[in-house]
């Protein structure tokens, strides 16, 4: 059940350098008010690439925009805003005095022809991860919050508790029993919504660590060619990768869709730990997000065969460190453009910040 492995190693072959901010809350527009982060990214069939940017308005109601990504030199240097694309206004979306739809990835498959975007619908009992599909980057179509199937083996429901970070692979893998299938990562959180003070939630049969981990799903290929709508109905949960490292010692989650190279898929992860004074990090005093990376087997996706020890990437300029939420790089894009790839990133919850992702000899 826990899909980890003994045998790895800490080299992952790649390592990130900034390229700068390439986008910025506008002054004037109520629906940024506070901050634009976190964005997915799509190409769209006139060829030009779309960055969908969570955008925060007063009173932290989030809203999924969308942007025409400015190239220049073959390099990402700004945008250029169209409007927004998912607001929160499903019943499932929203509660009393809040509501969101946040943090989007999307993953391209080309094997179903769409694109899929999940995001987290804050609605009336918390965060919740739902699914939209689109074929034109432009039009999307919501098939509505993902619904874990019950595993008897974890004697527990995964749709009972919050999660986040979800994220599709972009073409058929196997399942732990060979079978072709679609798969997604995501970050359950053991949380109780209607806790007494001390009260804790049980964890999943043989899961020890109660820190948010990066967790794979499955659904049937046969079945979501058949019915797309399966896509919201996974199954066969199994853990990943949970915290192991300093500078991941409180949570791990997914960031961009994984990337498949020679090794097997590349994931770029965040991980979570205390305050950072210079380079130094100094656990449980405040919250620091970092980005790292690991590569999962290919022939297993829910085997880790490679991590880093430490990351690529933490909050060191003015933009990563000073925001709504200081000290933080949260990546949730990656893009080839013109030959390179680029990472796009949330920075301190505030600006969206851009970094070249590239593989080391």
């Amino acid at each position: 059940m826990t899909g980890q492995t003994a045998l790895r190693t800490d080299r992952v072959p790649y390592r990130l350098t900034r390229v700068g901010v390439v986008m910025s809350p506008e002054p004037d527009d109520a629906h940024e008010a506070e901050g634009v982060l976190n964005p997915a990214t799509a190409w769209g069939p006139d060829g030009s690439l779309y960055l969908f940017p969570r955008l925060v308005s007063d009173g932290n109601v989030s809203r999924i925009g969308r942007a025409r990504v400015v190239v220049t030199d073959g390099v990402p240097t700004g945008v250029e805003r169209l409007g927004v694309t998912l607001a929160p206004d499903r019943g499932w979306e929203h509660g009393t005095g809040h509501g969101g739809t946040e943090d989007p990835r999307i993953t391209w498959i080309p094997s179903l022809g769409l694109h899929v975007m999940t995001y987290v619908a804050f609605g009336p009992l918390g965060p919740r991860p739902a699914v939209a599909v689109s074929r034109d980057t432009e039009h999307w179509r919501r098939l509505g919050p993902i619904q874990f199937e019950y595993d008897d083996a974890l004697d527990t429901d995964l749709g009972l508790f919050p999660n986040k970070d979800v994220v599709f692979f972009p073409e058929v893998v196997p399942d732990p029993d060979g079978r072709p299938s679609y798969a997604l990562l995501h970050r359950p959180m053991w949380e109780l919504e209607f806790a007494r003070p001390g009260e804790e939630a049980p964890l999943p049969a043989g899961t020890l660590d109660d820190r948010p981990g990066i967790w794979i799903s499955y659904i049937p290929a046969e079945t979501v060619e058949r019915d797309v709508t399966a896509l919201v109905r996974p199954s066969g949960h199994r853990v990943v990768a949970l915290s192991e490292r300093p500078w991941e010692s409180l949570k791990i989650g997914a960031g961009p869709a994984p990337l498949r190279i020679p090794e097997g898929w590349l994931v770029v992860h965040h991980g979570v730990t205390g305050e950072m004074v210079g380079s130094t990090f100094v656990p449980q005093s405040g919250l620091v997000y970092a980005a790292g990376a690991m590569i999962l087997d290919a022939d297993d996706p829910s085997r880790v065969i490679a991590r880093t020890a430490v990351p690529l990437l933490t909050p060191e300029t003015i933009d990563e460190q000073d925001g709504v939420a200081a000290n933080v790089v949260f990546p949730t894009a990656i893009e080839e453009i013109a030959g390179s790839l680029y990472v796009f990133y949330g920075m301190a919850d505030s600006k969206i910040g851009v970094a070249r992702l590239e593989r080391e000899s």
